[in-house]
């Protein structure tokens, strides 16, 4: 009997010892109780010991314990009162924190949206953190990185917003690498950089790093002018819903959704978690309507025979309608000068109805989720952009329901490992050249060689006669020049004197140079913009493409990328990086923007190599050291060295 009391006293001492060191797992969420936002960073602490955690992006925590329920807890944010709280099972509490009014004669503001880490890297980095984003006055947070220095913001329309670097301002900085996430955010075909039009919803933007300066090995050699380099959320640290709904002037309406959740397995822990993001964007595009003649043209503003005007195509300086050398000044061609056809503008051959729908889902998942966020994870993403815009490159382009596909593949550990792998794939859709637009439409009334000789033969036939009943003296011999009583210097001054009947009179000879001409029946009347005839032109030209007599371009181009990178850390050095990508560009555009027609196949691949070393001396001196190779199949072998020394 003495020897079962002993036995049942050792059970339920071994009992109550293994409920006290049972762990317990505390969660919540830490708001302001005046506005209700969440307060990112607020210390959660387990009174009388060193357990505890800091608040996530939305204000969550979540951390185990070995005290026993009821567990007493500090909760303290800057500026707010500290709170005790007890809190008696495992279930999801909301605190509330009471902000402190206090008085101070100085403020120091010493936060900083660049970390020590980048700070001492060789580089220069500006950063955009969640903040800022959310800060941003516009219709996307594109926008607010204008605000950063050393860059340029070039607004092509309002769904490409184009940033530049290094002071080389361009409407296409090819040499400007856009990462989201490490991925490539570029149009295999048409070869330019997506911007936000396949971009992440600013819901799902955790911070974008402009890194200006040479550019890193790490990067490749796309970054010779810089590294956009956009970061999204991760679904297991922010969970919930968002949403946002923006509005303005030209019709602008800009939502956006994002869902995000997690899941524990069995024994408590976050393995697998999602997110889905959908953002929509609608408004009127600014319209180009600059009817001033271009720069460095001959013809000024208010020429009486028209002028190169900035945002009209077909108007452009022809040989055939130049007449201003001064020995035309004493013939009937006289009062010609140089004049212009009567183009299109550009509001006439432009979709300026912007839309933009983008759609995101990514899966992740922790393959060893004991380890929580030390866990490598296992990611799967895709991402789908469509819309209607105009582009900016050496023409303008009118993008219409153009598509974007892109997949990811990735297996990584933070800070230690990767190996990702993408596919970005395009349809051009509707999309079209307006400037060639316009030149197949005035080509289709009547062709430039035509235009100009009516033009001038009605000149010479009519407004000649005008010319000298309006006072000039009727030559006596034949053939009978005009002005033959002036000087040359004074048939200069009367043109000078007469712009408004000479404007006139070219307004009169272009009209009738519009006109069908009955003695060519081939040639047809100006297209009017506005009417059904030239609807019905605009339409067939735009949907043929531009190697079928058409100006609509075909691309369903594709890009795939896989890179690995791996880091070591060794007695010797600090950090040893070592990496490799391949990648391969498959182009597909039928021969309207390379020559793949004829079955020909084009495809073009490049592999490279870096590694990387850093040493930190005595903590103020950081040695870092890169070498990359890169070898293109169509050129030679490119070795690419660099160091760089930093004091802190």
């Amino acid at each position: 009997m003495i020897y079962l009391k002993k036995l049942l006293l050792t059970f339920c001492a071994c009992s109550v010892t293994l409920f006290l060191v049972a762990q317990n797992t505390l969660r919540g969420k830490v708001i302001d109780s005046t506005n209700g936002e969440p307060l990112i960073g607020a210390s959660v602490l387990v009174d009388g010991t060193t357990e505890g955690t800091v608040t996530d992006f939305d204000g969550n925590f979540e951390f185990k314990t070995e005290s026993p329920f009821p567990v007493t807890v500090m909760i303290s944010y800057v500026g707010y009162e500290e709170l005790p709280l007890t809190i008696n099972d495992e279930n999801a509490v909301k605190i509330n924190l009471e902000e402190i009014g206090f008085t101070t004669e100085t403020v120091e503001v010493t936060g900083q949206r660049i970390s020590e880490k980048q700070k001492s890297a060789p580089l220069t980095v500006e950063s955009l953190d969640v903040l800022a984003i959310k800060e941003t006055p516009a219709d996307n947070f594109y926008d607010g990185l204008g605000a950063l220095k050393g860059v340029d913001l070039t607004a092509a329309s309002l769904g490409f917003k184009v940033i530049n670097t290094r002071g080389f301002n361009s409407t296409s900085p090819v040499r400007s690498l856009q990462i989201i996430d490490g991925v490539d955010n570029q149009a295999p075909g048409l070869n330019f950089s997506l911007g936000n039009f396949l971009g992440s919803s600013e819901l799902d933007v955790l911070r974008v790093d402009i890194i200006q300066g040479a550019a890193s090995a790490f990067y490749g050699p796309s970054a010779f002018n810089g590294v956009i380099s956009m970061e999204t959320k991760n679904p297991f640290y922010s969970k919930g819903l968002g949403a946002f709904v923006k509005a303005g002037e030209r019709n602008m309406v800009n939502g956006a959704l994002r869902w995000a959740d997690a899941f524990n397995n069995k024994d408590g822990h976050p393995f697998m978690a999602y997110k889905m993001n959908f953002s929509y964007l609608r408004a009127d595009d600014w319209e180009a309507k600059n009817y001033d003649a271009v720069d460095d043209t001959d013809s000024p503003t208010g020429n009486p025979g028209g002028w190169d005007r900035v945002n009209s195509y077909g108007d452009e300086y022809f040989s055939l309608g130049d007449f201003s050398d001064t020995l035309n000044v004493r013939t009937d061609r006289a009062g010609l000068g140089i004049f212009h056809r009567q183009g299109y503008n550009e509001i006439d051959v432009v979709d300026y109805d912007t839309r933009n729908i983008k759609a995101n889902l990514a899966v992740h998942f922790r393959t060893n989720p004991s380890k929580d966020f030390e866990s490598p994870e296992l990611i799967l993403s895709s991402s789908f952009g469509t819309g209607t815009t105009v582009y900016q490159g050496d023409n303008r382009f009118s993008l219409r329901n153009i598509l974007f596909f892109q997949n990811r593949l990735e297996f990584r550990k933070k800070d230690k490992y990767f190996i990702r792998a993408y596919a970005t794939h395009e349809d051009a859709g509707d999309s079209y050249d307006p400037y060639f637009t316009a030149l197949e439409l005035l080509n289709r009334a009547k062709t430039n060689e035509n235009w100009y000789q009516d033009y001038t033969e009605y000149w010479r036939n009519n407004i000649y006669g005008q010319m000298l009943e309006g006072g000039i003296p009727k030559p006596e011999t034949a053939p009978p020049p005009i002005f033959v009583t002036f000087d040359e210097e004074g048939a200069f001054q009367w043109l000078a004197d007469n712009q408004i009947e000479l404007t006139q009179w070219h307004a009169e000879a272009a009209a009738v140079a519009n006109q069908e001409d009955p003695l060519v029946p081939d040639d047809t009347d100006f297209f009017v913009p506005g009417s059904d005839r030239f609807k019905s032109a605009f339409d067939s030209l735009i949907s043929l493409k531009n190697t079928e007599g058409g100006t609509r371009f075909y691309d369903k181009s594709a890009l795939y990328h896989v890179h690995g990178e791996y880091n070591f850390e060794t007695p010797f050095m600090d950090n040893i990086k070592v990496g490799a990508n391949y990648r391969l560009y498959n182009p597909k555009s039928e021969g309207t923007v390379f020559k793949d027609t004829a079955d020909v196949t084009i495809s073009n691949s490049e592999v490279g190599f870096y590694l990387g070393l850093q040493k930190d001396f005595t903590r103020k001196f950081k040695l870092t050291g890169t070498v990359r190779l890169d070898k293109n199949e169509n050129f030679d072998l490119l070795v690419t060295p660099a160091a760089s020394l930093v004091y802190s």
